[in-house]
C-alpha cells in the first residue's frame, strides 16, 4: 500500500487509526511538537495519553524535535508520568521532517507537524493545508527509518554547523 493522503485524512489515518496499533516501536519526528489533542473512545484527550497507554503496553517510543514545546505540551505532559522515562527524545534544530514509523512495517511522511494544526483534530477552517504518504512498502518503510536512525545515532553531528543550538550533541557523540 502506497497513498497519498491530505489534511484530516493524516489525522485519522495515522493519528487514530495506526498509532494506537503501535506494537513494539513507534519513531517521531517533527519540527514542531504542540499539544495536540485526538479523539480517544469519544472523548478528546491529549495525544500524550495515547503516547502514555502505548508505553504501558511496552512500546518503544523515540521522538526527535528541533524545538521544546510549548507551556500546555509540558503540563500535558506532567499529568502523564510514566512518560519521562518511557519516551527517549532527541531535540536537534535541524530537524524538520515530519514522519511516524510503527512497528517497522508502517510509515507516514510529509508535512505535518505534531501539532493540532498538523495532525490533530481540529475543524477544516482552523488545520492547516497538509499532504504526505502512508505506506507499508518495506523499501519506502526502510528509507524513512534510515533517516530517522542516522539523525538519531548522531551520524550528521561532527559536521553540523548548528551544534551550538544543539543541546543534545554532547550525547549523541556519547551513543
Amino acid at each position: 500500500m502506497l497513498e497519498y493522503i491530505t489534511d484530516r485524512a493524516i489525522y485519522e489515518k495515522v493519528v487514530c487509526e495506526h498509532i494506537p496499533k503501535a506494537a513494539r516501536f513507534l519513531w517521531l519526528a517533527t519540527a514542531d511538537l504542540k499539544d495536540l489533542h485526538v479523539d480517544k473512545h469519544g472523548k478528546m484527550v491529549p495525544f500524550l495519553e495515547v503516547l502514555s497507554d502505548l508505553i504501558k503496553n511496552n512500546v518503544e517510543i523515540r521522538l526527535l524535535h528541533a524545538k521544546e514545546p510549548g507551556k500546555a505540551f509540558r503540563r500535558d505532559f506532567d499529568r502523564y508520568p510514566n512518560l519521562i522515562n518511557g519516551i527517549e527524545r532527541i531535540l536537534c534544530p535541524r530537524i524538520h521532517l515530519k514522519s511516524v514509523i510503527i512497528d517497522g512495517n508502517f510509515a507516514y511522511t510529509g508535512s505535518a507537524n505534531l501539532t493540532g494544526a498538523g495532525m490533530g483534530a481540529k475543524s477544516t477552517g482552523k488545520r492547516n493545508f497538509e499532504a504526505g504518504i502512508i505506506t507499508d512498502d518495506t523499501d519506502i518503510v526502510a528509507k524513512i527509518m534510515d533517516q530517522f536512525d542516522r539523525i538519531w545515532r548522531g551520524q550528521h553531528c561532527k559536521e553540523c554547523k548548528r551544534k551550538q543550538f544543539c543541546a543534545d550533541y554532547k550525547d549523541l557523540l556519547l551513543k
